[in-house]
């Protein structure tokens, strides 16, 4: 009974501390998020550091080649866009993920996938999620959705999962995932789309809802991926850069996803602007 109650209050303090920093932070972001320019790509290169420096730790060992080259990539996607356009940080990002596969391959990693991934797993969101908020018309809109898609997705998957509980999504890659988890996340990523989507005014919310059920479902999909990844090299978090939530690794990975999936959507629509393509239909 003693090792219950103390369990239990560690878990309700845990959760206190990760809703702390998450009521800190989030104001923070969205703060940044308005302002945009330089203020949001700072941001984005902090945040591909962070990311880059706990990869490299994780696949690498720490590698200080691997990790200028990581940084490099991030840099190129957080201001390049913003001097030169979107194409000429994907030229960037791909000279430099070249350098580091081949840096990796004259090391002869044993797992090539994880060694060859990192430069496209830190570096594309960070510029997906720069030609979100590069949109004139749609781009504050368009990155805050995003968000409240992707933070109403992950919270709705945790409640159904624990909620509701059932079949194992994925067992052997992440334990506690669920079926009721991954429709929690759809449904809880529909409503807060279609909602967020309304007082934005925009025109038609039918697809909104739609693509933000499909976007909470990549989110998990994202989050399934950095568990395998913590899974393969035998690690727990990423990091401890959030009090409470880990490494940055583990706090956006969901958002690493949807952000790709987002501008790819986005792109499809309407390949002038990412943020109307997107939100407007």
């Amino acid at each position: 009974m003693t090792v219950s109650r103390s369990i239990s209050g560690a878990k309700r303090r845990e959760l206190a501390v990760r809703i702390a920093a998450a009521a800190v932070l989030i104001p923070i972001v969205l703060f940044v998020v308005w302002l945009g320019g330089w203020w949001f790509a700072g941001l984005l290169a902090l945040a591909g550091g962070l990311m880059a420096r706990e990869w490299c730790t994780i696949v690498h060992g720490g590698s200080p080649v691997q990790l200028g080259l990581h940084l490099l990539a991030v840099l190129a996607a957080a201001v390049v866009p913003w001097l030169y356009g979107g194409v000429a940080a994907l030229l960037c990002i791909a000279a430099v993920w070249l350098a580091a596969v081949l840096h990796a391959g004259a090391a002869r990693p044993s797992h090539r996938f994880w060694a060859f991934a990192g430069v496209a797993y830190v570096a594309l969101p960070v510029l997906a999620l720069t030609s979100l908020r590069a949109d004139p018309a749609y781009g504050l809109v368009a990155v805050v959705w995003l968000m409240v898609v992707v933070w109403s997705a992950d919270t709705a998957a945790y409640a159904a999962g624990r909620g509701i509980g059932g079949p194992k999504l994925a067992p052997a890659i992440s334990p506690g995932k669920t079926w009721a988890g991954l429709a929690g996340a759809a449904v809880g990523a529909a409503l807060a789309g279609g909602l967020a989507g309304w007082l934005a005014g925009l025109p038609w919310l039918a697809p909104v809802v739609v693509i933000a059920a499909l976007l909470g479902v990549i989110e998990q999909l994202g989050d399934l991926f950095e568990s395998l990844l913590k899974r393969h090299h035998g690690v727990k978090d990423s990091g401890a850069v959030i009090p409470g939530h880990g490494g940055m690794l583990d706090r956006v990975d969901g958002l690493v996803a949807a952000s790709l999936a987002a501008v790819v959507i986005g792109l499809v629509h309407w390949n002038q602007e990412a943020g109307a393509g997107l939100l407007v239909w």
